[in-house]
Order: structure tokens, then sequence, then C-alpha cells
């Protein structure tokens, strides 16, 4: 199948982060600092994402604040004519470092919130202070005039905080806030029976964000990544494979999306060796579910192929162990009543430990 040029790229910079949150999606087996790719590699990865026709950088990790080279990386994303987004903690920027950014010709910032207040905060970051820093951080982006997105990952420990969530976007004067259920891929499959919420709380969270749309319209964007595993019906996976943006993991591995190499038998190319072009067109991971030849029933039949794509390709590799299969969260998958049991058991259990990332 013949794929449009890529839309995005997420540049994963390193797996360096000074926060160990327990619902990282980032690989279990963290890339180490000597296997990063070097600031050239990344340079000349920018400017053939712009030639092959990507638009919007995101810049992310761990924590892109990790590297030293974050504003040479962000001046020479500009150059290349790409809208640079610094996805971050914000533990490691000052406000010296954020104006080198900004004078560097940072776009936007999308600053994460583990929780609404420091005791949340910092116990699901794993990190003492680290509220705090978020939100003098957050004030000097805003007196900078920098583009704020607030990203709330929720989940069973925190979804009561998301009302407070929405009005401390405003308060920060955000643009958008993204509410996002947790996804469980990397470390966050390790913690779904501490982190996977309520069927109650999925619910209350869809009815607080449809609200605070209609009540904030014109002042606020809500982006809504809803809990899947409670919805019957799966998710777009990416907009469909390979088909609207690619990761460039720490280490030079081009990747479809952030979780594919959960996906054992897909090959992935670097961008050490083979131009992101031939990968992009060529590659045979992104090449590997394109289209719907690879569907397995009841997608292959269904009406809804081509809006869902069959769901996450990542999701039915950790739920069916097969990647090709429908994903199990949908309705008409044969192991949806097993997940539904699953969910119904994991409500019913005693507290659970979290088990939080570490490099």
């Amino acid at each position: 199948m013949s794929a449009p040029p890529p839309i995005a790229m997420l540049a994963e910079l390193t797996h360096r982060c000074p926060l160990s949150c327990p619902y990282c999606s980032n690989p279990v087996a963290l890339t180490q600092k000597s296997q990063e790719l070097t600031t050239d590699v990344w340079l000349d990865a920018f400017h053939q994402a712009a030639e092959l026709g990507v638009l919007q950088l995101h810049l992310s990790g761990g924590e892109p604040a990790a590297r030293r080279d974050l504003t040479e990386l962000v001046a020479g994303a500009r150059a290349a004519g790409l809208y640079t987004n610094l996805i971050t903690s914000a533990i490691g920027l000052t406000e010296q470092r954020l104006r080198a950014l900004d004078d560097a010709g940072l776009d936007h910032v999308q600053l994460s919130l583990q929780g609404t207040d420091p005791q949340m905060a910092d116990m699901i970051g794993g990190y003492d202070g680290g509220f705090k820093r978020k939100m003098q951080a957050a004030r000097w982006i805003s007196d900078l005039g920098i583009p704020l997105t607030l990203n709330t990952v929720l989940h069973r420990k925190n979804l009561h905080q998301l009302p407070r969530a929405i009005e401390m976007a405003l308060e920060l004067g955000a643009r958008r806030i993204e509410v996002a259920i947790v996804q469980f891929h990397g470390w966050a499959l390790q913690n779904r029976a501490a982190l996977m919420p309520t069927k109650e709380q999925a619910e209350t969270a869809g009815r607080v964000v449809a609200e605070a749309r209609e009540r904030l319209k014109g002042r606020l964007v809500l982006d809504y990544v809803p809990a899947d595993y409670h919805s019957g019906t799966p998710k777009r996976c990416m907009g469909g494979w390979g088909m609207v943006g690619l990761n460039i993991a720490p280490d030079g591995l081009v990747l479809p999306c952030h979780a594919a190499q959960t996906i054992p038998d897909l090959q992935f190319q670097s961008i050490r060796d083979t131009p992101l072009r031939d990968i992009w067109y060529d590659g045979p991971a992104f090449n590997a579910y394109r289209g719907d030849a690879w569907m397995q029933e009841p997608c292959r039949s269904c009406d809804l192929k081509h809006r869902d794509f069959a769901g996450c390709r990542c999701q039915a590799m950790a739920l069916a162990g097969d990647a090709s299969a429908t994903d199990p969260v949908c309705h008409k998958s044969p192991l949806n009543a097993a997940i539904q049991a699953r969910l119904a058991a994991d409500e019913q259990a005693v507290e659970n430990a979290l088990v939080y990332r570490k490099l």
C-alpha cells in the first residue's frame, strides 16, 4: 500500500529521566546514554524528516533536558523548517535555559503533571520536590510567552483530581490540556492492576471532559485519551499504522509507533545506516500493518476497519500474543470476555504496590 508523507515525528532524545513514573510507556529495557545518537546524527535526521514532509517535531524522552545539546537541537530543527514541541517534566529546566530555548526558536512546551498537589505528584513521579519545580517552570514558560500544553496522565490513583487539573491549566495560562488516561505499554503494563481505572472512574472522566469542553470553548482546548479497556471499541492505531507519523528511539531505531518494539517479529532499521525516506516507504516494520490485507476476522469484514484500523497492534500483542489479532478491547474480539473478567477482578483487588521506572 502506498503511504502519504508523514506529518509528525517523535524524537526520543534519551531515556534518561529524573522521574521514575510507574506508568512510563518507554520500554522496560531502557537505552543507555552510551548508545544515544550524537548531536550531528540527530540534526541530520531532522533535515531528512523535513525533506520527507514532516511538519511537527516532538522532542521527548525520558527527559529531553537531560541532553546538554538540547538548545542546539532545537535551533537545528528550526533551521530545518520544523515546528518544535518540547515534551518535558521540567526537571532540569532553569529560567536561563528556557530563555535560551526560546531564543533558539522553540515553538511550544508540553509539561507533564503527575498530580495536582505535591503529595500526589511527587509520589507518582518518584521525585521529592518535583511538583514545586514544575509550577516554577510553568511560570517561566508563561512569562516568556511560549505556548503551553499541560499533559495529565490519569489512572486509578489520581483520576479524582481531573477537575482540579483542568482548573490548573487555566491558572497556568495553558492553551490546551491533554487528558490522557494511562495506556498500558512499557512500565505501565507492569503496573496494570494498580493503575487501571475503575469503570465508574472512566465514565466520570468522559463526562467531566465533555462538560469542560462545552464550558471552556474558546478558552482551553481539551484533548482526551479515554480508558480504552472499558470502551468496547478499540482506539485508532496511530491514525493508521505507518500513515501519519514515526518515532526515532534514542539509539536511532526508527519505529512506526512508540511501543512497536514490543512486537518481536518486526524488523527495525536505524537512521544511522538507512535514509529516513527509505525506512518510511520501504521499511518492513512500516509496511507490516499498512492497509487491511494483514487483518484477521472479524476485522477483515468489519465496516469499521478503515476507521479504527483493527485497534492497537501493540495492545493486541500484549493481550492476545498476536500483533495481527483484533484488539481484545473490541467487543467483537473472541478475547473480549476475558478482558472484561480481568477488569472486574482488578476492581476487587487489594491495593497493589507500584513498580517504579528505573534506568
